[in-house]
């Protein structure tokens, strides 16, 4: 069956979408969907290790946000820029995203900050839209980036976020991403210490955030879409723990769509194992799709026709999927990145 984009939209009120995040991580709500009964169940992220097993296993992606988003100045016309780092491609390096794309042809030289601390020259122009820039600089380039750039928060928040580190979770460790893989987001240190005391283990991998996880779908059939990729690595000890946690009979939840992402695509490339592995994954995963990875997803609610109610859609059933949503608007869930969770079991 194709499907287009009209397929997987609902209507939101506005004010459900959460503008700042809640004091406690894990007091967010919780809406438990079981694919073999098909009940609903309404509860508090807190209580998410009552539906794990001794022996069962959370994924979790530990990319790290950087303050990908800059503002800069063309010195010969004193033209502002904003420009979004996507991927470090190789050395100095990005690929990004800018606006006004009109002022950014190649070889248009930009400066950040007030004394050019970081200078950028546009050296390609992609067939996507997006810009190749090349940076110079004295230093460390995160430590520039973290005293010249901003927290890349989505354009559906407006809000400012006084603490930085609420758009980061608890276990973030590499840099990388353009935004937070937010299911992770509920997450506090003693929720994770109890799982661990449970017997659950907490198993880390990465994928870097990128454009391909948010980008928006303009073709009406999304057969037609085109992932952008993103980088993964999975160690070759988190493999070995997830193959053992498997042999034994143990479930793999996916913390995040990212997870899934990235499992789905190794167990894709090798015969349905997990094994060490790192590079690009364009990986789009729409109803049909066959999981062999994956058991269980922790999952926020997503935007209206994205490529993340696509893959929840897949992962259950899309009729399924917006009858849940239509739940959590009508009980008033919060939604995206700062909002509620959904647990899919």
């Amino acid at each position: 069956m194709t499907y287009t984009t009209k397929d997987f939209d609902y209507h939101l009120p506005e004010e459900l979408i959460a503008q700042t995040p809640l004091k406690d991580r894990s007091s967010s709500r919780l809406l438990v969907l079981d694919r073999q009964s098909h009940q609903k169940t309404d509860t508090d992220f807190k209580h998410i290790l009552d539906y794990l097993q001794k022996g069962d296993a959370l994924v979790v992606n530990e990319t790290r946000v950087i303050p990908a988003r800059l503002f800069g100045v063309k010195p010969d016309t004193g033209g502002h820029i904003e420009v979004l780092l996507l991927n470090n491609t190789q050395g100095n390096q990005w690929e990004c995203l800018v606006k006004p794309g009109k002022r950014a042809k190649v070889g248009t030289v930009l400066h950040f900050g007030d004394q050019a601390q970081l200078v950028g020259t546009i050296v390609e122009h992609k067939a996507d839209g997006g810009r190749i820039i090349e940076f110079s600089y004295q230093g460390v380039f995160l430590e520039v980036l973290e005293s010249l750039g901003q927290m890349p928060l989505p354009p559906y928040i407006k809000e400012k976020l006084d603490d930085p580190d609420r758009y980061q979770t608890v276990y973030a460790k590499q840099n990388g991403s353009a935004a937070a893989p937010t299911a992770g987001l509920h997450f506090t240190q003693d929720l994770l210490q109890e799982a661990r005391d449970r017997g659950i283990e907490i198993i880390p991998i990465v994928l870097h955030v990128g454009l391909g996880t948010f980008r928006p779908v303009s073709v009406e059939a999304i057969d037609q879409h085109q992932m952008h990729a993103e980088y993964y690595q999975v160690s070759p000890e988190s493999a070995q723990r997830i193959q053992r946690v498997r042999q034994k009979g143990g479930k793999i939840t996916a913390v995040g769509t990212t997870s899934v992402r990235t499992l789905e695509t190794i167990a894709r490339d090798h015969q349905g194992q997990i094994v060490a592995a790192s590079g690009w994954t364009d990986i789009f995963i729409t109803p049909g799709f066959k999981f062999c990875a994956v058991d269980h997803l922790i999952t926020n609610f997503h935007l209206p026709q994205s490529t993340l109610m696509m893959l929840v859609s897949a992962f259950y059933d899309r009729n399924k999927i917006l009858d849940a949503y239509q739940h959590a608007v009508a009980e008033k869930y919060r939604f995206f990145s700062f909002g509620d969770a959904m647990f899919i079991l």
